[in-house]
């Protein structure tokens, strides 16, 4: 907290009023790795921005960006592939408060996340840190951790803004995209978290979007994030991010991170001198980091307490447990029974794959394997193990392991081969290649299938993986995910049944890689990627092309069943109030996701057919029922018109479908929603079509028509469907050509200004 002489608060302004020019340029740029440049004679502190997003990697010496050196201990709660799989916004919250706490015991006043970012492709090596194909899922989900982070009085940092979609060329790649996809699927979630959560700091990605490097994008900093959705905290860029940053701080940028050893502060000194850059804008940038030093700091918000790391575990298994998929699960072979003897084989299952490589590394307060955590629920009397390859291929001798995983197998009742991908496989940093599993993990499900039918495969992955040579072979799939440190007691209580599974898909798993929606534009050439998929990102693109899919958006099965009855739907200001009464039918207590979809039909824009718009999930005993209530933003229905750079709400009639997934709808229906009033300008490039379907200026046309010479020739001309059609793709001005000087450019812009006063 900075104080003057007399001891009162003093406002950012004011302080930033005292200081000199090279004080304001350094103060906008970083000290050292992970710290703001201080103000020792004005009594401003430091504070600390450090690496989430599902742990706070604080390192514990001069650390690096990477994450080579060593963190102190913290909780590593599930990374954002396996939370996002939870649909569960009021867990989010829970661990966001959790990281909060921890991050105000280490010093932390910024935490840098939750990341936001569209899996456009699953090729993209960060996708573990990302939450969804889906820009609903991801605000919703991404806005809970921010309430929850920041409740404790640590600022949250939401990221990478924006368009920040694949590793490859990370640095400098323009993401070249349409505005109406830019607008409703990479800026919608950030969109939801800044207007409804305001976190302190938002972190601008090392990209370019449609050219311009985000850190130095006014349309993106200034226009979008501060005029559109009023956002009033602080931009820092993501580490190195910032090229120009003189202009980058003109741009509305405010905090370079790291520091540049005063090189940059001093061209951005240079810059204002010699008038390149308005010192104004350095002055509200130095404004905003003493503002977020104050609020990070004022010792009446939180006090920094000592975190139940014990109950942190327990909430990171909780979390685990609930982002567990179980994808397949022929003839009831899971949960299994305590007594079944059980062959787990995978070195998976010993030494867990818990989080990606990167600058999200998490050093662990502790760590569960699933092989202990499985012998601690059963007995080691009913468990074996038979790590069935190892990490190291080249060094190992591969077929003495395989041998010894047939014979666990095939004296076993059950085997559950636990198969995934290695740290080196996806990684921040570069891109994945294919969608494969390695070979030698296949050879081994191969020769364990061949012992043992009754096999069950569970997957460590941070992106999707291609299941197809064993999905139609093994008994059931669970997908994994990254778990975090609780994952291995969390995946024994899913396959033994302690806890139903209830996670959800949040991106599709596609039958083969060329089907995917980025294929042929990821991840570009030359600088640029063309994001040619446009709105069809995910199930949208599957839906609209009637592609079959490995596993639908949503997808997840569960021990017991639900039936969906009594949907109601009403529309209102607001949006649409969707009620539906869940019944669970089977014989166990379980949780559903309840998933509401919509479409436009009738649209005069292109649309995907059904777009995720709202969700909740209901736990329910055996035989319990209870009514849903989801109600979907009415903001959440406009699409981006690129006429009037607007969001626009068409009215019409739309189908609202609720179901399990995209592809498993159990109810539908149709709401009556009004539109929008909007009024496209008609002016001389306008068609002719677009005239005639205005009633207001079709009527004015007619009129006209009937005052010129040869009225009747004229009416008959326009009168004549075949004639219209052939005519109505012809821009006004082009009409004189052919219906004669009686429609001059000057007559036509004359009528043009009447009807254009008549819908003001």
């Amino acid at each position: 907290m900075t104080d003057t002489t007399d001891g009162t608060t003093s406002p950012p302004e004011k302080l930033v009023a005292a200081l000199t020019l090279e004080e304001k340029a350094a103060l906008t740029s970083g000290e050292g790795f992970w710290h703001t440049t201080p103000v020792e004679r004005l009594s401003l502190p430091s504070i600390v921005l450090t690496d989430g997003p599902h742990g706070v990697r604080k390192q514990s010496g001069n650390g690096d960006h990477l994450g080579l050196e060593d963190s102190v201990p913290a909780t590593c709660f599930p990374p954002a592939v396996a939370m996002g799989a939870a649909f569960d916004p009021e867990l989010l919250e829970r661990v966001g408060r959790a990281l909060g706490a921890e991050a105000r015991a280490a010093g932390v006043h910024v935490l840098l996340g939750p990341g936001l970012n569209i899996k456009r492709s699953p090729l993209c090596g960060r996708n573990f840190e990302y939450l969804s194909e889906d820009p609903i899922v991801s605000g919703v989900l991404a806005s809970a951790l921010v309430r929850g982070l920041q409740s404790q009085g640590v600022g949250a940092s939401p990221k990478h803004f924006a368009a920040n979609n694949q590793e490859h060329d990370r640095m400098r790649v323009s993401a070249d995209i349409d505005e109406r996809p830019l607008r409703e699927i990479y800026l919608r979630g950030f969109e939801r978290v800044v207007t409804d959560e305001q976190p302190w700091t938002v972190m601008c990605s090392y990209n370019r979007v449609n050219g311009v490097y985000a850190a130095e994008n006014s349309w993106l900093l200034d226009t979008v994030l501060r005029q559109e959705w009023g956002f009033d905290g602080l931009v820092v860029s993501d580490w190195g991010a910032v090229n120009e940053r003189a202009a980058a701080l003109g741009a509305g940028l405010d905090l370079e991170m790291p520091a540049s050893g005063g090189e940059t502060d001093e061209r951005l000194v240079t810059a204002v001198r010699s008038g390149e850059l308005d010192e104004h804008a350095l002055d509200t940038a130095a404004s905003r980091v003493v503002h977020l030093v104050e609020r990070t700091t004022d010792p009446g918000s939180h006090e920094a307490q000592e975190p139940d790391l014990h109950a942190h575990h327990e909430l990171a298994r909780e979390v685990a447990g609930r982002s567990v998929v179980l994808l397949k699960n022929a003839d009831g072979v899971l949960p299994l029974a305590a007594e079944t003897s059980v062959a787990v084989i995978g070195e998976f299952a010993r030494t867990p794959r818990y989080q990606g490589a990167g600058s999200s590394l998490i050093n662990p307060t502790a760590l569960d394997s699933a092989l202990e955590a499985l012998r601690t629920r059963a007995g080691t009397e009913h468990v074996t193990f038979a790590a069935g390859f190892a990490f190291d291929e080249a060094e190992t001798d591969q077929d003495s392991l395989r041998r010894e995983a047939v014979e666990a197998a095939a004296d076993s009742e059950v085997a559950l081969v636990f198969l995934g991908l290695s740290d080196s496989a996806e990684s921040e940093g570069y891109d994945r290649e294919d969608l494969r599993l390695p070979t030698p993990q296949l050879e081994l499900l191969d020769a364990v299938l061949e012992v043992n039918p009754r096999t069950v495969v569970v997957l460590s992955n941070g992106s999707v993986v291609d299941p197809a040579p064993f999905v139609d072979r093994v008994s059931a799939l669970v997908e994994g995910w990254l778990l975090g440190q609780a994952g291995g007691g969390a995946l024994a209580d899913v396959l033994y049944g302690d806890v139903n599974p209830s996670g959800r898909l949040t991106e599709t798993v596609p039958m083969r890689l060329p089907d995917t929606p980025a294929f042929l534009d990821f991840p570009g050439e030359h600088g640029h990627v063309r994001y040619g998929e446009g709105l069809f990102v995910g199930y949208r693109w599957y839906d609209a092309r009637d592609f079959s899919v490995r596993f639908p958006f949503g997808h997840g099965l569960s021990y017991t069943s639900f039936a969906y009855s009594d949907l109601a739907l009403r529309p209102h200001e607001a949006g649409i109030t969707v009620r539906a009464t869940v019944t669970n039918t089977g014989q166990r207590a379980g949780r559903e996701v309840v998933q509401v979809y919509t479409g436009v039909p009738d649209s005069t824009v292109t649309r995907p057919p059904r777009e995720l718009k709202g969700f909740a999930s209901v736990e329910l005993a055996s035989g319990q029922q209870r009514e849903v209530t989801i109600e979907l933003r009415r903001h959440d229905l406009a699409h981006w018109d690129t006429r009037l750079d607007n969001w626009v709400v068409e009215g019409g009639e739309y189908t609202v479908a609720v179901g399990a997934s995209s592809r498993d709808i159990r109810l539908d229906g149709t709401v009556e929603v009004t539109g929008d009033e909007t009024r496209t300008p008609l002016t001389l490039e306008s068609s002719l079509g677009e005239l005639l379907r205005d009633p207001q200026a079709r009527q004015v046309l007619q009129q006209t028509v009937e005052q010129a010479a040869g009225a009747d020739a004229l009416s008959a001309a326009l009168n004549d469907p075949g004639l219209v059609s052939m005519m109505e793709s012809f821009p006004l001005d082009r009409l004189p050509i052919f219906l004669g000087q009686e429609f001059s450019r000057e007559r036509i812009a004359a009528l043009l200004e009447i009807v254009n006063a008549q819908r003001r």
